[in-house]
């Protein structure tokens, strides 16, 4: 009994020694909130992995680290931001040093490994790594672009494929020292594909694993949606599409099942447009289809719907639906039954003939607060906003590159149901690439994606990453010790 008494008084007092470091690391905001309430305080460490880029010797890709500056209520101390090669004990990468300013770490060696990033201390809240890939020849031509990700236990992927003429690879990162153990289900037109090998696969701690898709079934399947789920540990996830035709990129994780979703910044001029959904509920989904212009929102001709079977994957080829004009595609539920929640995501084709390269652009989460995109360049940068419920009031910020300059800011009003698309302004005196955050000042939902395009050999590449929140802060309730317990 005694025992049982002292443990359960330790416990209270390491619960009050935590509650009132982080009021300290709240600044003057959680001082004054009440007892009892719940304030909004800086992540004191954040962990991202980047997957193996490119196994093509004629890849260059850079990676771009970089936290914004926060004025008021930011972690204080100091703090350290770094990469380091997963399952390796080599020297780190990119170290990073202050907020407010990115560095970057290039390598050409198609042997370049998976990467493990962790930040803490003033570096966490909001730290964002971007990679970049240029391959210049070969089968894998093309731009490839990823923000590296979150580590999580679940993911979905609407848009992979096992078709003949794709390659696609899912690359699994385990940031932590035991070995995370993965299940991989794929979903056709048809429902769940049965494969072979994809129970059970363990990924080693603090390594990573590609898993070739086509390796786990046997059919040849255009459309898929795979959906990855952790038995255990936890990873960070991205399938590498590689098109024989058209090019390659990453396809990164889609929003969570949502009854209605939005995918940000189709480009101006696409070619193709090529929309896939699975349906994640018990019941068949009815699905409405619209396009935010820059006035407003349309119904695509011939596209204004779509049904979605239960536990299956569905399509619908929209071509060339921005018609010369930036867009956001907004997918809601119809009115006929009740909301079915949905994952989807978009293949975009840009150029003609044997001139063409892809991106993919999932479904994206709302930014809450902030969100930062770390690699952009020179005029080759396109930011795409779009607003739901109530016109919003968005701040863009570009802060410098490792070249220095100085930060430039602008602040613009996205209009309800609309989408505004935007070169984002380089730091001035600065030279090189340059990291854009955007941050939600007031208004409806805004939705968020930058299109990075590095034209080469009169190939259109290109790559798009959507920004959702970075999560930099989260909510903690004020505590206090109550030794009343200990009477119980």
């Amino acid at each position: 009994m005694n025992r049982n008494t002292l443990s359960l008084g330790g416990a209270v007092v390491a619960l009050a020694v935590l509650t009132g470091a982080a009021s300290l690391t709240g600044g003057s905001d959680s001082a004054a909130a009440p007892e009892g309430a719940v304030t909004r305080l800086p992540v004191q460490r954040s962990t991202v992995v980047c997957p193996a880029p490119s196994p093509s010797e004629f890849a260059n890709t850079t990676y771009t680290s970089f936290t914004p500056s926060t004025p008021r209520g930011g972690a204080g101390g100091t703090g350290s931001a770094e990469l380091v090669p997963a399952a390796d004990k080599a020297k780190p990468l990119a170290p990073l040093k202050q907020t407010g300013k990115s560095v970057t770490y290039t390598t050409d060696k198609p042997e370049a490994p998976a990467l493990i990033g962790t930040a803490d201390g003033p570096l966490a809240p909001g730290w964002a790594v971007e990679q970049t890939t240029v391959v210049d020849s070969g089968p894998g031509r093309g731009l490839l672009g990823t923000s590296c990700v979150t580590p999580d236990s679940e993911f979905w992927f609407p848009g992979a494929s096992t078709a003949t003429g794709r390659q696609d690879y899912l690359h699994l990162v385990d940031p932590d020292d035991a070995p995370a153990v993965v299940d991989i289900e794929l979903y056709g037109k048809d429902g769940l594909l049965k494969a072979s090998t994809g129970d059970g696969i363990t990924v080693p701690g603090k390594g990573s694993k590609p898993v070739l898709l086509s390796t786990l079934v046997a059919d040849k399947v255009a459309d898929l949606t795979v959906h990855v789920v952790v038995r255990s540990g936890r990873v960070g996830a991205a399938v590498q599409a590689t098109d024989n035709k058209i090019g390659t990129d990453w396809l990164p994780p889609a929003a969570e099942p949502a009854t209605s979703l939005v995918m940000p910044g189709i480009p101006a001029d696409a070619t193709a447009v090529h929309l896939v959904a699975y349906a994640t509920g018990s019941d068949d989904a009815d699905l409405t289809i619209k396009l935010a212009t820059s006035t407003g929102l349309i119904s695509p001709a011939d596209h204004e719907t779509l049904h979605v079977k239960a536990g299956m994957t569905a399509t619908a080829d929209l071509g060339d639906v921005t018609k010369g004009e930036a867009g956001s595609l907004v997918v809601g539920s119809s009115t006929v039954h009740s909301p079915v929640p949905v994952v989807v995501g978009l293949r975009v084709t840009r150029g003609k003939g044997d001139k063409q390269e892809l991106a993919f652009l999932p479904a994206t989460p709302a930014i809450d607060t902030r969100a930062t995109v770390a690699d952009n360049r020179d005029k080759a940068s396109t930011l795409t906003l779009m607003a739901v419920g109530k016109d919003a009031s968005v701040k863009v910020t570009s802060s410098p590159g490792p070249t220095g300059g100085t930060t430039v800011t602008k602040t613009v009003i996205v209009k309800a149901g609309t989408s505004l698309s935007l070169q984002p302004q380089p730091p001035s005196q600065g030279k090189g690439g340059y990291a854009v955050t955007v941050e939600r000042l007031s208004g409806g939902l805004v939705y968020a994606s930058r299109m990075l395009a590095l034209p080469l050999g009169g190939v259109p590449m290109f790559t798009i990453q959507p920004l959702p929140d970075d999560r930099g802060m989260v909510e903690v309730p004020q505590a206090g010790a109550d030794l009343a317990i200990l009477n119980k």
